[in-house]
């Protein structure tokens, strides 16, 4: 069930249907530094198996983020952004407290989110460098057609 949480002119809403895709694409794909030449069956795919948080002014999307979980230990937050004419407002803020008070997002054991430079956003959430990154490994898609600048 969607749900949905007011502040001033703007909401956040979980109800999928109210996605804009072909906007939430064309950021990832040509405006993000982690998502650089994703393809769109891919940010439909990524968001048809997450729950997805859109931000609206009206009834225009002006931002987005995702959480990616098994709804009873682990959830990464991802793909979350504001576009820049909305952004100064406290909006990534706020849907952050919104994500992380969330019903269905509690009592995880872990909760990640990789980021090059909101460290500062997210700290004030409670995250932290990775308490043991020796016990973590990742494995790149040697086919992959995306080109995220942490694999230059």
């Amino acid at each position: 069930m969607a749900e949905t949480w007011h502040r001033d002119e703007y909401e956040i809403s979980t109800d999928p249907s109210r996605l804009n895709i072909d906007l939430i694409h064309d950021f990832l794909s040509n405006n993000s530094y982690w998502a650089a030449g994703r393809a769109r069956d891919v940010v439909e795919r990524s968001i048809e198996n997450s729950l997805p948080f859109g931000i609206y002014k009206g009834s225009v999307q002006i931002g987005f983020a995702r959480v990616v979980t098994d709804y009873a230990t682990f959830a990464w937050v991802a793909d979350l952004f504001v576009l820049a004419e909305h952004r100064e407002r406290g909006l990534s803020k706020w849907l952050m407290e919104v994500i992380i008070a969330h019903p269905q997002l509690q009592g995880f054991r872990r909760w990640v989110l990789s980021t090059k430079d909101a460290h500062g956003l997210y700290e004030r959430f409670g995250f932290m460098k990775l308490h043991r990154p020796e016990r973590w490994m990742e494995r790149p898609d040697p086919n992959m057609r995306e080109s995220p600048d942490y694999w230059q």
